[in-house]
């Protein structure tokens, strides 16, 4: 079976440095999981009246409001079938800052009827978004947000993105350092830049026998069947 990656990229995911295709390319069938562990040189945050949009993030593991340097973190990648039968990767960011640990929890799958990744935001799966994909000039993955849906029992609606931000991120393989390298940045198109972080990582591939091996604070809490 192909990485959700893959199935985006097709033929051009050969493109993208080999460490990258391999960080990027395997899915549940393969029984592993890459887990990242590193330093962000910098946690940032746009102007005071971004911090509104901030909090809101913090009540489902999107966004913080909080910043920092040298501020170690993991990234949990796991591939697994949710309980719809789709091939699903977690995104799972834990910031450990002197005083607390922050996350930004996501879940990705591919989307067969809009033909894309879609990327659950949250511990609730609440917030849908599309997701645009493509190899950097620098060999790595670059993947860029759109179109946001909000979903809650049965309400649906197309979120409306005054309220929310565009998230540009690049993640890439630095060779002369021999590391990883993630930078995010998050705008909304009337406040301006929202958040933000770069980063440098090391990757271990550990092996994944069944979802029971993926941990419990790894998983939603909740799943959602519309894309």
């Amino acid at each position: 079976m192909s990485s959700i990656y893959q199935q985006v990229l097709g033929s051009d995911f050969q493109k993208l440095h080999p460490q990258i295709q391999k960080r990027f390319g395997f899915s549940s069938n393969d029984k592993i999981a890459s887990i990242g562990k590193g330093i962000m040189q910098s946690v940032w945050y746009g102007k005071p009246y971004t911090l509104p949009f901030l909090y809101v993030g913090t009540w489902r593991n999107i966004m913080f409001p909080q910043k920092g340097k040298n501020v170690p973190f993991t990234i949990e990648n796991y591939a697994y079938k949710d309980k719809f039968g789709r091939e699903t990767v977690t995104w799972i960011r834990k910031y450990r800052f002197p005083n607390r640990e922050r996350r930004f929890d996501a879940t990705m799958i591919y989307s067969k009827k809009r033909k894309r990744i879609v990327d659950y935001l949250g511990t609730h799966q609440h917030l849908a978004v599309d997701i645009e994909m493509k190899v950097a000039e620098n060999g790595g993955l670059n993947l860029t947000s759109g179109e946001q849906r909000f979903y809650e029992g049965a309400i649906g609606f197309k979120f409306p993105m005054l309220f929310s931000g565009k998230a540009n991120v690049c993640e890439w393989f630095e060779d002369k350092e021999q590391k990883f390298k993630i930078s995010v940045v998050v705008t909304n198109k009337i406040w301006g830049k929202l958040f933000g972080y770069e980063g440098t990582f090391d990757v271990e591939y550990v092996p994944v026998n069944s979802t029971i091996d993926i941990p419990n604070d790894v998983l939603p809490i909740r799943e959602e069947i519309r894309e």
